[in-house]
Formats: structure tokens, sequence, C-alpha cells
């Protein structure tokens, strides 16, 4: 039997019973779509993930990337795959079938990325950035340009990445130093130099196009005076053949702790003078543009720590029920008994709990914000629109910092449940915790995207998307106070939705006082509750929906008949499993969440008042 990486039964779970993806489908903008089509879809990437890419996750670390005559070099594996994945279109999985994509509601591409993404992190990123780089040039892009290069980005024939940071500007994207200078042509000649980038170059594809930030001259200072350029790799001449190559030389790969597989390069523009680029929407108007593309790549790096907290649940959890070790805790006094899986210890049990916990709590969070994107494209009026936007806008720091964090713990555990094996590169889950540590790194640190959270989310709109949130928490509360099973986890989840939207408007008005430094050291503290909030939230919801089934599978919600027939059957024993991980998240995990905003509300001021020698010599 094949090692799952993602539960297929609770993808179905959340995508049709939680969030009624087939209602979704009866739009027209969905109409080519049923249940029967979105099955198979998922189902064929379940199976290339799991039979051609997870193969090649640990050859592709132990390989990794190398750089020969300054060309990047990737694991041999990913070639073939890569070629599986451009041959399956999974590219452009939501865009415009107009221009090469296929067209799917965005929670049936969450599945499909986790599917992938949990199978190898390391290689996904290279045809993730085929399409955050071509849909920049969708959407901001002349007619001209999209002629030239979308198709081929979206098929994968042409490569793309992310041109921001730079050695002496790291997150302060405002300090660059690459220029632009105006050519007589319409071109500009770029000339810089950036480090850290994803797939700043490689062999899987025959160009790579890059979008570049940098400052025309003469261009005001900071982010006010930053444009955004089209730099192919290899130039592309007007009919759309490769012309010469364009003065971007990658100068040295990282050595990095994890996903090895992935070319984290530095570059070179305009070494020898002739670098060239196309501007991409208004001059001085790039941050504006290339926010876009980092906005779908935080929602990405949300999904990428996920998939892989994930997989180390499903690899730890196989473990456990295979690993003989150690007697049964009531029979530590019988000399005769033998050894039982390691499952049947109570501390690993609550390391599992815990873990699934986490994972289906994320799956939940992420569909919903990938729902809340499918909604803004089907609203019926401006409204409606602006409140799946502002819930999405608001949601999107936090799904990129709290699962990222949440990832990497659940990773962690993973490892603690294999033991000593874990620490081995015997076992894959030390890969994926070395893999997932990244992600609450790049695309804007977690404490960039709690300060993004408290200083401008919380705001927009005098605070009412942070208001529609609460409000739509309290949907779920009223109707699980209606089913008997749910009615204290309903109550204990009100308090602490109501304890979030105080601490929120404590910290908010702090941050507007002469104690804003100090308010804005408790910024990843007020996004990390709110992760955990939501997930609370989303743990309700799942039991709320999981209700009628367990109904129709165990008979009766009596705690009792339900344990004794999920013993028996398997769909009961799905449905119990949604109501006893939401009763473990409210009861156990979120009682110290409302610890943490009543440390919150303190606003102490150590942090910041201790003076810089006391942290030490």
């Amino acid at each position: 039997m094949a090692q799952e990486i993602s539960d297929r039964r609770d993808i179905d779970f959340v995508l049709y019973e939680q969030l009624d993806l087939e209602q979704l489908l009866t739009s027209d903008k969905f109409a080519d779509l049923n249940r029967k089509t979105v099955d198979l879809i998922i189902t064929e990437a379940r199976n290339l993930a799991i039979k051609e890419i997870l193969p090649t996750n640990a050859p592709g670390d132990r390989e990794g990337c190398r750089l020969e005559n300054g060309q990047v070099k990737v694991p041999e594996a990913f070639h073939r795959i890569f070629k599986l994945y451009r041959e399956g279109e999974w590219i452009a999985t939501t865009d415009d079938p107009a221009v090469g994509g296929q067209g799917l509601p965005a929670m049936v591409a969450a599945a499909v990325n986790e599917l992938f993404t949990g199978a190898n992190c390391a290689f996904t990123m290279y045809p993730g950035l085929c399409h955050g780089a071509g849909k920049l040039i969708e959407i901001f892009g002349t007619e001209q340009q999209k002629a030239l290069f979308l198709k081929k980005m979206y098929a994968g024939q042409w490569g793309g990445s992310m041109l921001l940071t730079e050695p002496d500007a790291g997150s302060d994207v405002g300090a660059l130093t690459t220029t632009a200078r105006r050519n007589p042509d319409g071109t500009y000649s770029i000339s810089g130099n950036k480090i850290f980038i994803t797939g700043g170059d490689q062999d899987l594809t025959e160009n790579i196009i890059h979008p570049v930030l940098a400052r025309i001259e003469g261009a005001p200072a900071g982010t006010r005076g930053i444009s955004l350029f089209i730099v192919p790799k290899i130039w592309v001449n007007e009919d759309g053949s490769l012309g010469e190559p364009n003065d971007v030389i990658c100068t040295g790969i990282e050595e990095k702790m994890g996903i090895h597989g992935s070319a984290t390069c530095s570059l070179s523009l305009g070494g020898k003078g002739s670098c060239r680029g196309l501007l991409l929407g208004e001059e001085n108007k790039g941050m504006r543009v290339m926010f876009h593309m980092m906005n779908e790549a935080r929602f990405g790096v949300g999904i990428q720590g996920f998939s892989m907290a994930s997989a180390a649940y499903l690899y730890a959890l196989n473990y456990a029920r295979e690993r003989i070790q150690g007697k049964h805790l009531l029979q530590m006094f019988d000399a005769d008994a033998t050894g039982v899986p390691i499952i049947q210890h109570p501390d690993v049990r609550r390391m599992l709990i815990r873990m699934k916990a986490c994972v289906d709590g994320m799956r939940s969070f992420i569909y919903y914000a990938a729902n809340c994107f499918d909604r803004i494209g089907l609203a019926k009026n401006e409204d409606e629109a602006e409140h799946y936007q502002g819930l999405l806008e608001l949601l999107t720091p936090v799904i990129k910092s709290y699962c990222t964090d949440t990832a990497f713990d659940v990773c962690s555990t993973a490892v603690q449940v294999f033991g000593g094996y874990g620490y081995t590169m015997e076992y894959p889950v030390e890969q994926y915790l070395r893999d997932s540590k990244i992600t609450s790194i790049y695309e804007g640190t977690n404490g960039i995207q709690a300060m993004d959270f408290l200083g401008r989310k919380l705001g927009m709109k005098k605070g009412r998307h942070f208001m529609a949130l609460l409000e739509e928490m309290n949907k779920t509360v009223a109707a699980a106070k209606d089913i008997a099973p749910l009615e204290a986890m309903a109550l204990n989840l009100e308090k602490a939705i109501n304890r979030l939207g105080e601490t929120a408007l404590n910290l908010g008005t702090t941050a507007m006082s002469p104690k804003v430094m100090t308010a804005f050291a408790f910024a990843q503290p007020l996004l990390e509750v709110t992760g955990d909030v939501v997930m609370g939230w989303m743990h309700l919801w799942r039991a709320v929906a999981a209700v009628p089934g367990l109904e129709k599978h165990a008979g009766s919600l009596d705690p009792a008949a339900r344990k004794e027939k999920a013993e028996k059957n398997k769909h009961a024993a799905f449905y119990e499993g949604k109501l006893r991980v939401a009763e473990f998240f409210i009861h156990t995990l979120l009682p110290a969440t409302m610890g943490k905003m009543t440390a919150i509300s303190g606003v102490c001021d150590a942090a910041m008042e201790m003076p810089e020698r006391s942290f030490g010599v």
C-alpha cells in the first residue's frame, strides 16, 4: 500500500460537506464541472503525487542542486516529473482556458496543491513560479507581453521567478539599489544584484522569465519609486522566438538547511552592460504589481507548510500503528504481557490527536480562504465581493504565518513520535522538519506578517472586515448551540471569539498611542491567537458538518452508542473523529489561547523598555 501524504476522505469532507462545493459548481462559471469530474481530477493529482512525485522527494534532497559553468542543474529525477506535470496541465489550474488554464475553482486547486506539495515541496516551487510570474503578466501586461510570454509560462515551457531581495536590503525592499535606464527602443537597461532567488536558474525549461524590481533613474526614493520589469534569461524576439542570452548570470546557489532540490540563487543583472527588460505595469507602481504575486505566494506558502505537516502526520500515524514497543500501561506489571503498538500509549495518542487537530483544522482554514476567492468571482454585487475580498485580505497573513508556524511544530512532533529513528535520514520526517522551516521565513517573515495584520489588516474599512470575521464565526456557534453534543464546545468558542474581539481592539488602540512600539511587540502573539480562534471555529464547523453523517452511520448522537458503533463501522468512526478532534482542540488547546489573550491585553512593556545592553554581552 502506498504511503498516504494527505487524507483524501477528509479532503472530500471539507470540500463537499463543510464548504458545499457542489453548490458552487451550479454557477455558470463552473458549468462544465460536476462532482464526478472534480473527483477524477483530485484522484489523478493524488496518483501523480504518490506514484511519481513522492519517490523523488528523498533523492532530490540528497542530490540537491549544483552550479556548473554558470548553469544550475536540478536533481535528475525532477526532469521526468516536471514533464509529467506539464503534460497534465497542472500549472494553471484556476486560470481561464483562453490563456491555457483549467478553469477550476480555487478550492479544488488547493486540494491539488496540497497533494503535490506534500509529495515534494522543493520540486513544486518550479511550476509554482511559472504560474506566479505568468499571473503578473496576465493581469498587468500589455497585449503584446501576454502574447509573447503567457501561454508558454502557463504550459511550463518557460519558467519564472521573483527578483526582490538584495544583499543590503533584505526585507526592506524600498532600500533596493538595482537600477533601470530607459533605452530609445522602449526597453530598459537593468543593472544590479539579487539574492535568495528561488528558481533563479534551473535546467527544466528553455527560458526563465524574471519579474525584477528596480528603480528607474531619477525615480523617488523608497518603495514609491520602484518599478517592475520583465527580464527574460534569454531575450524573446517580437515574433516569440528566442534571441541572445540577456546578461542574467547566476553567481552562486545557497547551501541550505532544507528544500535542497529548490535552487536558491544569487543573480547578477547587467554585469556586462547588456541586460534588458520590459516595463510591466506603470512606472513607480512596481510594488503594487508585485504584491499581487506576493499575496498569491503567501497563500501558497501556507499551503506548503500545511501540506508537509499533513504528510509528516500520516507518516507518524502509520509508524505508531506498526511500531511495537513497551507493554500496555494497564499491563505494566504483568510479566507475561507482550509489547503493543505505540499508538496505544497515552502520550503518543496525545501527540497524534494534537497533530491531527492541527492538520485537519489547517485544511479547513486554507480551503475556506480559497472558497472566499471563489466567492469573489461569483459575487452578485459589489458588497458581496467586498465582503469576501475583505475576509481573504484579512486572513492571508494569518494563513501564511499561523499555518507555517503550526506546521513546523507538527513536523517536530512527528520526529518525536518516531523517537530516535525520526532524527535519522532513514525515515522521511526529519526532511519534512528541515524543509518546513523556511516557510516561516520567506515571502515576508512571520513577524512581518504579524505587523501587517496589526498595522493594516485589522483597521481596514474601520475594522469592518475583522468584525465580519467574528460574525461568520458566531454563525457557526449559533448553529452548534442547537446540537446537544456540541453545545459546550460552542459556548467555549463563543467566549474565545468575544475575548479575541476585545483583545484586538485593545491592542489596536495601544498601537495608536505613545506605546506603539510595545503594541507591535505583541503583534505576533495577536496573530497567533487569531489563528487559534479561527482553528477553533473551523473545528466547530467541522463538527456541525459531521453530525448528519454521524447520525446516519451511528444511528444516535449518544456518546456511548457513537463509540460502540465507531468501533465496528469505518464511516461512523470517521464522523466520530470529527467531534472528538473538535472536542480536543476546543477543550484542551483553546483554554491556553485564553491565557495568551490575557497576556496580550496586559501589554507588558518589558521587551521595549529593557536596555539593549541588558540583553547580554
